[in-house]
């Protein structure tokens, strides 16, 4: 098949990948979890900005919130069959992608009597997955890869995977943009590929359309036998900058800044990416290991998916004050939360100059513990906002006490203020507030896009 300009093809690799597959499996394994095992607590230092356990109602489709399906044989105006040849329709049909009431995601390719093939394909609404400034960002899924292997196998492309941001609306940018391969299989076989994309197709510093990639087989139990946890952790701590992969905690592939020139690690990387799940039949890839789907070739086997997280370490901005010594009557700058989702800092124009909090859309929120409002009560909230939103979306900036849970002591509602970095503060009253609380401040809309920047807030009597 061809190469297309801009298409994210996920290493359709044929010598370079298959010179990969007499790697040893890895040494450690997890320790085995139930199928329905929730996301693990964060380890010190890291912080949850992303969780989906996919708990729900057996039937039902993903939370909506949290995901888009991608439907259909391209993006608009994208390249034909996703760009890798694969020859499944994506829907948005429960009988393709749905949750199984154990706690877990399903993505189930099927065959129609006219030999059609249906499957599944989902992305995060957001966009801005990335390390902060100096920081780790980690992004992983405990899956079971469809359980199918020899010939019932052929033509079946599991993957979970990320894109750089700005492919999503453009959809001609690829490599450059950078794509980031966590987990990828075909035709059933006891091996998982981990792979970077970038720079410029045919060939570059990443060997386009191959990609930077390393596999290994899966430990302990096969890929498709069991469930195991597929990681990448970027880290801005460490220079050259490096991402990592492994498999149920041990790391079989990295690459880092000093494998390409800085324009092209910086194209790729500058920026938040989109995390993706879905099983694609036939293509470039599976037909590089034997051909792809064919009458042998069963339908209906899912990929099975425990839960995806994302979690953050470190990087300026995010060290607060000791707890219980913010004072709730200093400005307190918005980028020293102690813990976010959905949160990500920029370098503001602002008076003052600094960072300030971004990407904020409805269900985001931003931790500041230990705030000390004293004996007498503070009765206002003000907030130094900034939007550059759609006309008619808007959104409440609100705050809440010691549990996001809780009710809103107060709120201000915001829109378009002119542009992302045009500055304005508003007030709002609260209720009366006295003592010391840690301080949610919350995010509200009835529009899934991203409605607000804040840069500081502060309180008064």
């Amino acid at each position: 098949m061809s190469a297309t300009s801009g298409i994210p093809r996920r290493r359709r690799a044929l010598i370079a990948v298959l010179s990969t597959l007499g790697l040893a499996a890895a040494v450690a394994t997890a320790a085995t979890l139930p199928a329905n095992a929730s996301a693990p607590t964060p380890p010190s230092g890291w912080t949850q900005v992303f969780l989906d356990d996919f708990n729900g109602t057996a039937g039902t489709g993903v939370n909506t919130s949290n995901w888009q399906y991608a439907t259909g044989t391209s993006y608009p105006g994208g390249p034909a069959n996703w760009g890798t040849g694969e020859v499944e329709t994506m829907t948005n049909s429960t009988s393709n992608v749905a949750l199984d009431g154990n706690g877990n995601l399903r993505i189930t390719p099927l065959r129609d009597s006219a030999g059609r093939w249906t499957s599944g394909r989902i992305e995060t609404n957001r966009t801005d997955f990335q390390p902060p400034a100096g920081g780790k960002l980690r992004v992983e899924g405990r899956i079971q890869m469809p359980n199918v292997t020899g010939t019932a196998a052929e033509g079946y492309w599991p993957a979970f995977w990320m894109l750089g941001a700005p492919y999503r609306g453009n959809y001609q940018n690829w490599p450059s943009v950078g794509e980031l391969d966590i987990m990828e299989n075909v035709q059933g076989r006891n091996t998982v590929w981990a792979t970077m994309h970038c720079g410029t197709n045919p060939g570059g510093p990443c060997n386009e359309t191959t990609g930077i990639g390393n596999s290994t087989a899966c430990p302990g139990s096969t890929c498709q036998s069991a469930f195991h946890t597929y990681t990448m952790e970027w880290d801005r701590s460490v220079s050259p900058e490096t991402i990592r992969f492994y498999v149920d905690g041990t790391q079989f592939h990295s690459v880092n800044a000093s494998q390409m020139d800085a324009t092209t690690w910086t194209n790729a990387t500058n920026h938040g990416f989109f995390i993706i799940l879905n099983v694609a039949m036939g293509g470039a890839f599976p037909d590089a290991f034997g051909g792809g789907l064919d009458g042998d070739t069963r339908s209906g086997v899912p990929m099975v998916v425990d839960y995806v997280q994302v979690l953050s370490a470190g990087g300026s901005g995010t060290t607060p004050p000791p707890t219980g010594n913010r004072d709730a009557y200093s400005a307190i700058q918005a980028e020293s939360y102690d813990g976010q989702s959905g949160a990500s800092t920029e370098s503001t124009s602002d008076s003052g100059g600094g960072q300030n909090i971004g990407s904020l859309a409805n269900g985001d929120w931003a931790l500041y513990k230990g705030v000390n409002f004293g004996s007498t009560a503070a009765t206002q909230f003000v907030g130094r906002v900034a939007s550059g939103a759609a006309g008619g979306v808007s959104g409440l900036v609100e705050v809440r006490l010691d549990s996001r849970g809780n009710a809103p002591v107060g709120s201000f509602a915001v829109g378009n203020t002119g542009g992302w970095q045009s500055w304005r503060t508003i007030p709002a009253n609260i209720s009366g507030v006295t003592g010391t609380h840690d301080v949610y401040l919350t995010f509200t809309s009835g529009q899934p896009s991203d409605f607000v920047n804040v840069n500081w807030f502060t309180f008064a009597r």
